[in-house]
């Protein structure tokens, strides 16, 4: 049995906004973006975003459900239609600084940068709305005959633009989507290989995420300065500590949020160690919270040092 006419339009949502998120990364990465990018953001946007999936709808999805009572009008087929519209006035701004600055106007990316946010927020919002609430109408009042009907028009839309149309721009969409790849130190590294680095630094990590829910601590399977078991994965940071220390994780939490601070470390006897613990703000591309991070070191060998040692120690 073939794909259905709405797992075929939600496809184009769902790259397209991975496209989007990708783009994002690169525009904010740098005042320069490579133009390879953005010609490719030029081209996919404006002949498949616009020109192929937009089409795709208002040539054989937003008729039929005219037909079958669904008014043009008023309620979310309106809607639908002129967001379609807003959205190719933000995507000809978009269009306008990309060639400028394709021409050698180094001081359009910023104009770029701005102009691509506003229309690709337009974008993800009118993707949850087609997704959630048309698309789900529509296979209330669509019968069999109509299914078929669109999913013959969305194939006719694709070969109008060309035989390899789907296969071309998902070509060009993985390559944007991998242009916008993080690539830092650990890019390619494999997952248990990153995990396995982490555990061996002689300090216990943990991260909470923006939401304030744990998300990831080290050394699980390690005797531990202050144990946790995989249970405290998914809960919030304020249900992890004790009741006596949680006004300070959530001073923090919130100086941290705000900007107010980037690190905080406090150091306590316990047992019969040093303890130093450590928190750091996670923040990603133009300052964003990403989260906190928590670093805990016995530092009593540390500060028992004495001397130099210049040799390598025997086994």
């Amino acid at each position: 049995m073939g794909r259905r006419w709405f797992e075929l339009l939600m496809d184009d949502h769902s790259t397209t906004e991975k496209v989007i998120d990708a783009v994002d990364r690169v525009l904010h990465a740098s005042d320069a973006p490579p133009a390879d990018v953005v010609r490719g953001v030029v081209d996919y946007f404006v002949e498949y975003a616009d020109g192929t999936h937009n089409k795709k709808e208002e040539e054989h999805l937003f008729p039929l459900l005219e037909r079958r009572g669904v008014p043009r009008g008023g309620g979310p087929l309106a809607v639908m239609l002129a967001e379609h519209e807003q959205s190719r006035r933000l995507l000809s701004r978009v269009r306008a600084a990309a060639e400028a600055y394709l021409a050698g106007d180094s001081a359009a990316a910023p104009g770029l940068r701005d102009a691509f946010r506003e229309y690709s927020s337009l974008l993800k919002s009118h993707y949850w709305k087609e997704n959630d609430i048309l698309y789900p109408m529509a296979m209330r009042v669509l019968d069999g005959a109509d299914e078929a009907a669109i999913v013959r028009g969305i194939g006719a839309v694709e070969a109008r633009q060309g035989a390899d149309t789907h296969q071309r721009y998902a070509v060009l969409a993985a390559r944007l989507i991998e242009a916008g790849e993080i690539k830092d130190l650990s890019y390619g590294l494999d997952r248990a290989v990153l995990a396995a680095m982490l555990n061996t630094l002689p300090v216990e990590i943990s991260f909470v995420d923006a939401d304030d829910t744990v998300r990831y601590f080290s050394h699980e399977n390690r005797d531990k300065i202050f144990p946790r078991s995989r249970g405290a994965i998914g809960m919030k940071v304020q249900e992890c500590h004790p009741e006596k220390s949680l006004h300070l994780v959530n001073r923090i939490v919130a100086d941290f949020k705000a900007g107010r601070r980037d690190a905080a470390e406090f150091w306590i006897d316990f047992r019969d160690m040093k303890v130093h613990i450590r928190y750091f703000a996670v923040r990603g591309p133009g300052g964003a919270y990403l989260g906190t991070m928590e670093v805990v070191q016995d530092v009593s060998p540390i500060r028992a040092l004495q001397g130099e040692r210049r040799l390598l120690a025997e086994a």
